[in-house]
């Protein structure tokens, strides 16, 4: 644990919010421990198996459990913060849209291409309140995805790669500019490993390369409906991956990305991503990990509007303001996305890198902090692997539990 980032947390938070983010945080422990995480990758199961002799790890009917000495062994093994390669406070332009939003004809759903990414690219690299990019916009092949933000942009990248050829030249990149992050949502609900993923997971941690650890559960949908329930199965979900990292090549540098985010009932459940709650929630989701000594990005500044309108662009300010009043480590979606994260607007992008730098501390709206719900972890403990949509905490407290 890093004593002075708790001392910082308790002065920015306030004790109660913090002694919610630790207790959140034994609630994650609890659920490795008793519920688990299903996964059959070869690989992984035995670096855990080799932990039951000890009785620190138990694989059992196709899910592994892991005690919170294990966990807290792994963490010990990983780097910290101040070890990493991007600052605390730090904005990226970062996330995966699957479009384009077209600015002169005022509409979304266009094909992104090379010469767009690149263009982000560029952006990322001449604009100094960008501190680094993840992929933006995605295109088909990994490797010139990977070619072109490496050749454009010299501040941390992040993305995926999946594949054994995209990995190697990933590797070989690494190590001229060693400022490259392999992203992965190595787990899906309730609690069980992305098989899809969990090969490429393996190839990634044992070439050395850092992996950043994804997760998103959905409060009322994956976890439970206040802030410390969705951010115990947050923790949960990336501590996983942490341990495996670890168990695979011990000192892996491991960024835990989960990002907790609120489902929209009001919106036939969508994720609220525009929300004032899920950028403060991400923000404690940071401190949790920054006071553990873990690296980490989360989601924030973003907006439920599905054109760059000045609602948008007063919702990115909103979210600067609470970044930079309540500070966190990495940011992404923090410039470009419009609603459920769909379109990236470059217009939006180069307008939000000009409000960044324009928006201080005091530019945050007021909003409460949270304290620890008792109600979150006995849903966890109710619910186990079932969904939270129908979890009576979700039911009765729709719209009353987040701050919007």
């Amino acid at each position: 644990m890093n004593n002075t980032q708790l001392e910082r947390s308790v002065s920015l938070l306030g004790k109660n919010t913090v002694d919610m983010l630790l207790q959140a945080h034994q609630d994650a422990l609890w659920m490795l421990e008793n519920i688990g995480v299903a996964c059959s990758q070869p690989d992984m199961v035995r670096a855990f198996q080799e932990y039951e002799s000890q009785g620190l790890a138990f694989v059992y009917e196709g899910r592994i459990y892991i005690t919170a000495d294990l966990v807290e062994q792994c963490l010990e093994k990983a780097p910290g913060v101040d070890d990493f390669f991007v600052p605390r406070n730090s904005f990226f332009i970062g996330g995966t849209a699957p479009y384009l939003y077209d600015d002169e004809k005022k509409a979304g759903g266009l094909i992104p291409t090379a010469d767009h990414l690149a263009e982000i690219a560029r952006i990322a690299e001449q604009s100094p309140p960008v501190s680094g990019m993840g992929r933006g916009i995605k295109l088909k092949d990994e490797i010139e995805q990977l070619e072109i933000m490496h050749r454009e942009c010299s501040k941390p990248i992040y993305l995926s790669m999946q594949t054994e050829k995209g990995i190697e030249r990933a590797k070989e990149i690494f190590a001229v500019r060693k400022n490259l992050m392999i992203v992965f949502c190595l787990t899906k609900p309730p609690m069980a490993v992305n098989e899809n993923f969990s090969r490429a997971f393996v190839q990634v941690v044992q070439a050395g390369l850092p992996v950043f650890i994804s997760a998103m559960p959905m409060a009322g949908i994956s976890a439970p409906y206040c802030y410390n329930g969705v951010i115990s199965v947050t923790q949960a979900e990336a501590l996983f991956g942490i341990c495996a990292a670890q168990l695979l090549n011990p000192g892996a540098v491991c960024i835990n990305a989960g990002f907790p985010t609120i489902a929209n009932p009001m919106n036939d459940y969508n994720p609220d991503y525009g929300s004032l709650s899920h950028t403060l929630l991400n923000i404690l989701q940071a401190h949790l990990n920054m006071i553990l000594d873990i690296p980490t990005c989360q989601s924030g500044c973003t907006t439920n509007e599905e054109h760059p309108t000045e609602k948008a662009f007063q919702d990115a300010k909103n979210g600067y303001g609470l970044c930079k009043k309540y500070e966190m480590h990495m940011i992404r979606h923090a410039f470009a996305f419009l609603l459920h994260l769909v379109d990236f607007s470059i217009y939006k992008l180069k307008k939000c890198i000009e409000i960044l730098p324009e928006t201080t501390a005091d530019d945050a709206p007021e909003i409460a902090m949270p304290e620890y719900d008792e109600r979150g972890f006995k849903s966890i403990q109710n619910m186990g692997l079932s969904m939270y949509r129908d979890d009576p905490l979700t039911t009765a407290n729709l719209g009353k539990v987040f701050n919007q």
